[in-house]
């Protein structure tokens, strides 16, 4: 059997697909087939070394297969998790009677070998913002007014306590400094958790924050702090509520050097992301507004508006993934602090920003050129570059891809044809009784990329992107007439399949006889095939 590539279907099926069962069979039709196929690939049965050999082979597989499938808790297992969550040494404690119950044990023990997997790990996080002024490099002040660092480094000490340590530094034209921070968090139960939290610098201070879970929809924060700068003790206390199953509110209630109320909204679904934030202060009040939407599986837009006191501007711009790990944006900014291009690189938990003031004058035209001339630049580099330097790449992987599974390819084809050497006696008394009854009989069967099948001639530049099933199909083919593969298996797992062209869409191409009259049918890769039936009559 073969990976499946790029393909999309139902997963886990491999084992009902190798005894040609279906993901509902009951614990009988699990024996019944075991037997089947244990008296074709039973080693017993072969003199031959080299016959005994192959038999051997797949005699093992079709033993593991009824093992897992024979067996309630292996069979949930592999169920929801597959051969991974078998051989990851997934148990279960008490025998449990309801598959809500397994799988929601399954989900427990994940969650907890995950969790000693990031125990493993440092968690590092960090960004980078870099100030540039083209007035100011005009004036011959140079480009560069200010840098800010911040980096943050999480290691998980136990399965409840955590520790992390970070520092920032910034500077600008006349001054700079910088903060270091040390936390300590400490799961007190799966509700609540403390952090101590301690820096020093330019705002040395020493405080704790907790968090308790009110409810299945509601979360409460509170923290005090205490100031080494001017003294003073700072009081947060926040409540968060889940609106619906995307969105969520918050409250914030800020007391102390800074005080202040906060009330925002999120609401985030598979293709648009929303915020929302209202902030009432002694020097005044201000609001703040995100869309983001999903324009592909790579690119978004995103709309930004900023007003309050100290602020009025409106950005928009939007991104692009160039890599499985890391994201691309351009945004473009006007308001009452001038034109602004930004640059970002997001990777992992790093973050790369350079914000670049173009203008501090509100000039219409130049406005206008600022957000065109970059945007057409895009378009163009994008459709003349981008575009055909990604087919071109899409192209190579797919030769290497070609390249590096043709080894499997053939080695999966030659499985398949020895397991076919064993059956073909079988299935040829099966084929022998089926023409003396004037019953079903299959003539051609192939199997593979839809578009390298012919089953009327053959095509010779593409036959290694099929293989011929039809002894594995006359062998399924029952004592009453009858031949049924299953909906939602994969058919390259069959015994005497295998998948000649991994990553591309397949079908299955059946001819055959019944009752003196010739049949046809074509099936997708996980489409149920029953027949014979009268639609399929030529």
């Amino acid at each position: 059997m073969m990976g499946d590539g790029a393909e999309a279907g139902p997963p886990n099926r491999e084992l009902y697909a190798l005894l040609n069962l279906s993901p509902e069979a009951s614990d009988e039709e699990i024996r019944k087939s075991y037997r089947q196929w244990a008296q074709v690939y039973h080693p017993d049965k072969y003199q031959s070394p080299q016959m005994k050999e192959i038999a051997t082979e797949n005699f093992q597989r079709i033993c593991e297969a009824y093992e897992i499938l024979s067996d309630e808790t292996k069979r949930m297992i592999y169920d929801i998790y597959g051969m991974e969550g078998l051989n990851s040494g997934l148990e279960l404690g008490p025998k449990l009677s309801k598959l809500d119950e397994v799988k929601e044990e399954l989900e427990r023990i994940k969650r907890r070998n995950e969790e000693a997997k990031r125990m493993a790990h440092f968690l590092p996080t960090g960004t980078i913002l870099f100030n540039l002024s083209l007035p100011h490099f005009r004036d011959g002040d140079g480009i560069m007014r200010g840098m800010v660092m911040a980096s943050q480094v999480q290691s998980q000490l136990s399965k409840n306590d955590a520790f992390a340590i970070g520092g920032n530094l910034a500077a600008n034209e006349k001054s700079g400094g910088g903060v270091a921070s040390v936390m300590l968090r400490h799961q007190i139960s799966p509700v609540s958790s403390i952090e101590f939290i301690a820096s020093a610098g330019l705002r040395s201070l020493i405080g704790v924050h907790t968090t308790r879970q009110l409810s299945i929809h509601s979360t409460a924060s509170i923290g005090i702090s205490k100031s080494f700068h001017d003294g003073s003790i700072n009081l947060t206390n926040t409540w968060t509520r889940q609106l619906s199953e995307t969105s969520n509110g918050n409250i914030e209630l800020a007391l102390g050097e800074e005080p202040a109320i906060t009330v925002g909204w999120k609401k985030k679904d598979e293709n648009a992301a929303a915020v929302g934030e209202l902030k009432i202060e002694a020097g005044g009040l201000g609001a703040s507004a995100r869309y983001t939407r999903n324009l592909s599986s790579k690119s978004h837009g995103r709309l930004v508006g900023r007003i309050g006191t100290n602020a009025l501007e409106i950005e928009v711009g939007g991104g692009r993934k160039i890599s499985e790990f890391s994201t691309v944006r351009m945004m473009y900014t006007i308001g009452i602090k001038g034109i602004f291009w930004k640059l970002e690189l997001h990777r992992g938990g790093q973050k790369l920003i350079v914000p670049i003031l173009l203008s501090t004058h509100l000039n219409p035209i130049f406005a206008t050129g600022a957000f065109a001339i970059p945007t057409s630049f895009y378009f163009l580099l994008k459709k003349f570059v981008v575009k055909p330097y990604l087919l071109k790449r899409e192209k190579q992987k797919a030769l290497e891809n070609m390249e590096n599974t043709s080894a499997q390819v053939r080695e999966a084809r030659a499985a398949a044809e020895k397991a076919q050497q064993l059956l073909q006696n079988v299935a040829n008394r099966k084929r022998a009784r089926q023409m003396e009854m004037d019953g079903l009989v299959v003539t051609k069967a192939l199997y593979g990329e839809g578009k390298a099948i012919d089953i009327r001639g053959g095509n010779d530049e593409l036959a290694s992107r099929v293989i011929d099933v039809t002894v594995p199909l006359n062998f399924l083919v029952s004592d009453s007439g009858q031949l049924k593969l299953h909906e939602g298996v994969k058919k390259s797992g069959i015994m005497g399949f295998c998948d000649p062209c991994p990553g591309e869409p397949k079908q299955l191409n059946v001819e055959y006889t019944f009752h003196s009259h010739r049949f046809e049918v074509v099936v997708d890769d996980y489409e149920e095939l029953l027949i014979p039936q009268e639609t399929h009559r030529i």
